[in-house]
């Protein structure tokens, strides 16, 4: 039986895709903080727009560094598929801004705590959406 386009079977291949994602994710952490904490402590930026600016700036290195070491991209049409990989990171970035809203804005939780968890969330997301739309063969 064919396997659906769509599905993903768990298999030791799609395990070191996620753990290659999971590291360059990891030095987004780094990029998506510092950002943040440099808008939003001694810049005064306000906390969303600070929060926004970070996350963009770590989907742009992520995207750099997922193209040649996680997904081994050779796509010529480099402008398209950072344009995906860009509406999948708008996306994520909506979950994380609305997970930090509703931690931090509406349930009072520290906001960096918070920004752990939205970044959890958004990964998630990140890597199916990458893995199925920007870098699908």
């Amino acid at each position: 039986m064919n396997a659906s386009p769509l599905s993903i079977a768990p298999t030791w291949e799609l395990l070191l895709k996620f753990i290659k994602f999971g590291v360059v994710g990891f030095s987004g952490v780094f990029v998506n903080f510092g950002v943040t904490y440099v808008c939003k402590e001694w810049l005064k930026w306000n906390k969303y727009l600070s929060n926004m600016l970070g996350f963009a700036f770590a989907a742009t290195t992520n995207y750099l560094l997922n193209r040649i070491w996680t997904f081994e991209s050779t796509n010529p049409q480099i402008g398209t598929e950072y344009a995906k990989y860009f509406i999948v990171s708008l996306v994520g970035m909506g979950i994380d801004m609305l997970t930090v809203y509703l931690l931090n804005g509406k349930l009072k939780w520290n906001f960096y705590i918070s920004k752990v968890f939205a970044i959890g969330a958004s990964t998630l997301w990140n890597f199916l959406g990458n893995l199925l739309f920007t870098f699908a063969a």
